[in-house]
């Protein structure tokens, strides 16, 4: 069997190698190509060219690099199209890998399979028409986007989100973690993102917002844990933080784990990781603000009155979450000053959160590996 997978961001080369793996065990003749990451090429993808040069984000963002990610697309379009695959699988990053797929499908039949349904419950709810045009199955993170998906025609699946699959901190793990860095008070996760633009953004907000909470407990300790391409930035940036946070390298997978579990409250820039907060059962305040031109377009877009995972998943909306203009340091310090009083409020909602994204069933990659194999018409052998 023979499978293109296409990744442009670091959590699609995530879900990419755990697919890859879940098909290996299912099918071990298979074989693949494509692009992807470290992850993936540790499954056996050899990348057409590095997965980052599709990192962007953002529709201001994107402008200087659309010539540049227009060829990319005709040369790995070309390149599905000469190895006629029995799949073509693109994780995320839609602007590029639709693309992709519509070009491979005005030159063949090849069955084409996004990982990762389109946000259309948060905005552009046009996208799911528009992309059964040219995909043939969805594999979905979120219990709740099947129907969605279906509605248009597109086969989709429910896979589970790989957050349920990462590994937690034991209590064992916390204790000795606060020990080695005699931590006996409070313990305030910042967690200000992993894209430039955004640690650029976010940065001094989150210092002056924690000041708050320092000054009401300034026996308090900030942790930080740093996204391997911005660790350079955010030592620069925390250098005037009213409190020096305690920086976790990337490369300390360990310590990360444990800071997680260990924290009294997290301060966390929107996206997956307050997912991985509800994992580690570390209660939140959400935070982000983005480049001017795609806040006011994205604005006048959105259609959910919250972005918070944990809050569309649980179907509550116990996380406190400052957005856009609202990304403001006076009441994102009162918010984790509340939280940090009463924790027990989000526990309730991130247990919910967990269960809902299929924790304690099979893995997602292997559910998500199960789902392309049908979809192929093929049955699952493998155990």
């Amino acid at each position: 069997m023979k499978v293109f997978l296409i990744a442009g961001e670091p959590s699609g080369d995530k879900l990419g190698a755990a697919l890859m793996a879940g098909l290996k065990r299912l099918r071990p003749d298979v074989m693949f190509q494509g692009v992807g990451g470290p992850l993936m090429q540790a499954q056996g993808l050899v990348s057409q060219f590095p997965m980052d040069e599709l990192s962007v984000m953002g529709l201001a963002e994107v402008l200087p690099k659309y010539r540049h990610l227009k060829r990319r697309i005709r040369e790995v379009a070309d390149a599905v199209i000469a190895a006629r695959p029995d799949v073509l699988i693109t994780i995320d990053s839609p602007d590029f890998c639709l693309r992709v797929a519509r070009l491979v499908k005005e030159a063949g039949s090849t069955r084409t399979v996004h990982y990762v349904a389109p946000t259309v419950w948060a905005w552009r709810p046009k996208r799911a028409a528009k992309m059964a045009r040219v995909i043939d199955h969805v594999l979905a993170l979120f219990p709740f986007e099947p129907p969605l998906m279906q509605a248009v025609g597109m086969r989709c699946d429910f896979v589970g989100h790989p957050v349920v699959a990462d590994p937690v901190a034991s209590a064992d793990e916390v204790a000795a973690f606060r020990k080695a860095h005699a931590i006996d008070g409070p313990l305030i996760l910042a967690l200000p993102g992993s894209r430039r633009g955004e640690v650029s953004r976010l940065a001094s907000r989150f210092g002056a917002a924690l000041a708050h909470l320092i000054k009401a407990h300034p026996d308090a300790r900030v942790v930080l844990p740093c996204a391997g391409p911005v660790e350079s930035l955010v030592r620069e940036l925390t250098n005037d933080w009213p409190v020096q946070p305690l920086l976790i390298s990337a490369a300390d997978t360990t310590d990360k784990r444990a800071a997680f579990a260990a924290a009294d409250v997290a301060l966390a820039a929107s996206g997956t990781v307050s997912l991985e907060l509800a994992a580690a059962a570390t209660p939140m305040v959400i935070a982000y603000d983005m480049n001017w031109l795609s806040r006011i377009m994205i604005s006048r877009m959105l259609l959910v009155d919250t972005v918070t995972l944990v809050n569309l998943v649980s179907d509550t909306r116990v996380v406190p979450e400052f957005i856009g203009q609202d990304c403001q340091p006076a009441p994102i310090g009162a918010a984790l000053l509340d939280v940090l009083a009463n924790p027990d409020a989000q526990n309730a909602a991130m247990a919910l959160t967990m269960e809902r994204l299929g924790q304690g069933g099979e893995a997602p990659g292997l559910r998500a590996a199960r789902a392309v194999l049908n979809g192929c018409g093929e049955s699952d052998a493998g155990p």
